[in-house]
């Protein structure tokens, strides 16, 4: 009880909700624009998909660590943090590669990125980020491959806008729970009247934690973390924009504390047994985008990207015996994107192409054939799309979409899960899925509805993964996979005033081919071998409600709420006769967060006091059970 009430207390002092924020930004005439949503500029008031937008001032002021932490106030969202470094948001049921990450419009995601919770969305600075929009459910027929549980997009700070506000800023942190020390220089600055730019360098040094009376301090969980940006734009008149942007992450030593004989057991938690297990994690992107209008009789607007991606993976273990193993991988990534509208906002078409390849290289010291992926290896994804939205009679708002998708893998060094030796893979797959939404506004509110399918093509990971998983798990190559298909149907009230906002969503997702995790009933190295399968149906439905109420003065009252249930069939164990239908993996309990907020305007001080719970996690499934560490 006296932990509470100083968690309380310290929240008074450290924290604004990402909520209140928002519902001070739709107050007003104006609802803020976003744009992950169709393609295209709108306004959260008129779009039929349930959005959360965060921008600087939410992740300033709640002091966020990693981008994951952001996710900690999205309604609907439960984010797993194996340690500082390893952050992975939940999305209606859904996590890691099935959820999409964007970065001014370029695909984070690669065809490496593994099941189940993965640290990969913390490769993002979240201290040069300006804003995020997060849409909930399937957007697969504007972004394909992985848009399941939700899509994120992040979107880097404009030059002009900060050399507009000031030339620059320093930021550091401090925190004596943690041990950390976070800090941040950035600069903007004009180049004549049509060219900004805006450079930034971040320093993080996270040390052990300090867990509290019960657990004391948590020592092998520390990392440090070097991060830098550079955004160049310039104007062509007033029809078009060149953007040029290159940003670095580098992470020494993230552990996974949970695996070494540094965790601390809690609740019946089981401790690790390696005497270290640390990843360093790399990650850079360049972009050259091209913004036009005036294209004459295909477009009114467009937009070209190129991109350039790499990220570089080691891991570094230590067994219990003392043996050592390195291995690791690099991903490098070239995207383009072509992307035109025509029309204005009572009836306008989107349409264009997207490519991103991959070429995959691994490495093991334990294995000459491959790393934790295929060695010597590509992944394809070729994607057209179109959209309309249209305005019918009475204000309706229809927006109808369609994306057919190719993908395709090829991996020169694999190991065969049965002979052990070297074997090679080719496969590729095709889909077509389409959205229709519908918002209705009335004189005091918007309803919303529509259908969206959604599908997730098996990426290297799926196919050729040898690398351990849950606790004592290691997870063997799974060729011959099929992609997995979703379709969600939704209904949602939105309402704002001067007063507050509210929202209100109700989903039902129908689950087909999912790609799950089985047990053979061989033991590699002491560890379960396990491999994967589309076992089959499954769904998932939920409710999320979002407020905010203004009070007298500067106080107003929030809180968001979301319930989530859902189910799946599964081969629990090596008999393949024994298939049975379970709760989805890690399933959210009941949560939410309410509390309350002070803030003037004009006034550089601000308060909160809230709390965040959560009703107990008891829907497990089989390998929920088992998984102690």
């Amino acid at each position: 009880m006296q932990k509470a009430f100083l968690s309380f207390i310290l929240a008074i002092g450290v924290s604004l909700a990402a909520i209140h924020t928002k519902a001070l930004e739709t107050k007003g005439t104006l609802a803020p624009l976003i744009v992950t949503a169709t393609r295209n500029e709108s306004s959260i008031g008129d779009t039929p998909y349930a959005i959360v937008v965060s921008g600087q001032a939410d992740i300033h002021r709640k002091a966020f660590r990693t981008l994951p932490q952001v996710f900690r106030e999205v309604p609907g969202a439960m984010v797993q943090e194996t340690s500082p470094g390893q952050g992975s948001p939940y999305l209606r049921g859904f996590t890691g590669f099935r959820n999409l990450m964007l970065i001014d419009g370029v695909r984070l995601n690669n065809s490496v990125f593994r099941s189940g919770p993965n640290q990969y969305w913390s490769t993002i600075d979240v201290l040069g980020v300006d804003h995020i929009e997060i849409v909930k459910g399937p957007k697969s027929s504007l972004y394909g491959s992985d848009a399941i549980g939700g899509t994120a997009q992040v979107f880097t700070k404009d030059p002009f806008t900060g050399a507009k506000d000031g030339n620059g800023f320093f930021l550091s942190r401090l925190s004596s729970a943690r041990r950390s020390t976070v800090g941040r220089i950035e600069t903007a600055n004009l180049i004549g009247t049509k060219s900004a730019f805006v450079a930034g360098l971040s320093g993080k040094r996270f040390g052990d934690l300090e867990g509290g009376r019960d657990i004391g301090r948590q020592t092998g969980v520390g990392y440090d973390e070097y991060d830098g940006d550079l955004k160049f734009v310039h104007r062509f008149g007033d029809s078009a924009t060149l953007t040029i942007l290159h940003q670095r992450v580098r992470q020494n030593n993230v552990p996974r504390t949970h695996k070494t004989i540094h965790a601390k057991s809690w609740e019946g938690t089981s401790v690790g047994s390696d005497l270290r297990r640390e990843l360093d994690q790399e990650r850079t992107l360049s972009y050259l985008r091209l913004d036009a209008e005036d294209w004459g009789l295909w477009a009114d607007e467009a937009r070209v990207i190129l991109s350039w991606q790499e990220q570089d993976e080691v891991r570094d273990r230590i067994k219990s015996n003392g043996s050592n193993q390195l291995q690791g991988f690099q991903v490098s990534t070239l995207g383009t994107t072509i992307q035109l509208s025509k029309g204005d906002e009572e009836d306008r078409w989107t349409y264009g192409a997207e490519y991103y390849h991959d070429k995959i290289d691994s490495f093991s010291s334990s294995n000459s054939i491959q790393g934790p992926v295929a060695d010597d290896a590509s992944y394809d994804l070729i994607d057209f799309f179109a959209q309309r939205e249209t305005l019918l009679p009475a204000d309706f708002r229809l927006i109808a979409g369609a994306r057919f998708s190719h993908a395709s893998a090829e991996a020169g060094s694999v190991q065969d899960p049965i002979s052990g030796l070297k074997t090679s893979l080719e496969d590729d797959w095709n889909a077509f899925v389409g959205s229709l939404r519908l918002a209705v506004p009335t004189e005091t509110a918007t309803w919303f509805t529509g259908f969206s399918q959604g599908f997730r093509a098996p990426n290297l990971s799926d196919l050729t993964r040898l690398d351990s998983a849950r606790t004592n798990e290691i997870e063997t190559p799974s060729p011959n996979l099929q992609p997995e298909r979703f379709l969600t149907s939704e209904l949602g009230f939105r309402k704002t005033g001067d007063g507050g906002s509210i929202e209100i969503t109700l989903f039902h997702t129908w689950i087909d081919d999912l790609i799950t995790r089985s047990p053979t009933g061989d033991i590699i190295d002491g560890e379960n071998e396990i491999t994967k399968q589309n076992s089959g149906d499954g769904w998932v439905a939920g409710a999320e409600m979002v407020g905010e109420m203004s009070l007298s003065g500067s106080w107003s009252l929030f809180g968001h709420l979301a319930w989530l249930q859902g189910e799946a069939y599964v081969y629990p164990n090596s008999n393949l006769s024994d298939r049975r239908s379970e709760y989805l993996d890690r399933l959210m309990p009941l949560m939410g967060e309410g509390g309350l907020a002070w803030e003037r305007e004009g006034s550089p001080w601000w308060g909160e006091f809230s709390c965040r719970f959560a009703s107990e996690a008891d829907k497990l499934s089989t390998r929920d059970i088992a998984d102690t560490s």
